[in-house]
């Protein structure tokens, strides 16, 4: 028996979740529609709601419902200090830290090439002419340590420091709490070739 064509369309725009497969997607069709009405209710009110409101930042291409989100026009943030990340998770990420006060800027992605995604897709030129403001002295690279978070980040040090702008990237090492015998040999050379003074 086939399902109707609207489950159909229903399970077909699941999909377009990360990690989400066809039979991923049947379950969760099959969930909401017998178990959770409500639930899939208000997920249609979120979903619509968000996208009717949500948009980037004009300032740090994070999500914002405002022209300007709450970080970029806070006074209490230091101008002189550009963290670029590439997801809003990431932004999230390093607040939560409390130990950096200056601004951002989200790429939405990072340079990979294999899939079609160079510096024009990433809108970069923005983010260029954000940290050539004259304001901006130090531009914090934290990007991921993945290959493509590399490769973003060395291509931005080289774009900003040919406009003597100051760039630094986060430290890589052994983690917080973590243990020697636990850690991959990449992260404790790193660690090792990053070593500072004991003071």
């Amino acid at each position: 028996m086939k399902p109707p064509s609207t489950l159909d369309d229903l399970i077909e725009s699941l999909r377009c979740l990360p990690g989400v497969g066809p039979k991923s997607a049947q379950r969760m069709a099959y969930y909401l529609l017998q178990h959770d009405r409500q639930g899939a209710a208000r997920l249609v009110s979120g979903l619509s709601n968000a996208l009717s409101k949500i948009q980037h930042c004009q300032k740090c291409n994070s999500f914002t419902e405002e022209l300007v989100c709450s970080l970029c026009s806070s006074p209490n943030r230091d101008a002189t200090t550009l963290c670029v990340v590439e997801m809003p998770a990431d932004l999230m990420m390093m607040e939560q830290t409390q130990v950096y006060r200056g601004l951002y800027f989200v790429l939405m992605g990072r340079l990979s090439p294999l899939d079609g995604i160079g510096p024009k897709e990433l809108h970069l030129d923005r983010l260029i002419k954000r940290a050539s403001d004259g304001v901006v002295k130090e531009v914090l690279l934290a990007t991921n340590f993945t290959v493509e978070g590399e490769a973003t980040a060395h291509y931005l040090g080289e774009v900003l420091k040919e406009r003597g702008i100051k760039v630094t990237r986060i430290a890589r090492g052994v983690p917080v709490g973590g243990e020697l015998e636990h850690t991959d040999t990449g992260t404790l050379a790193q660690a090792v070739l990053e070593r500072r003074e004991v003071s």
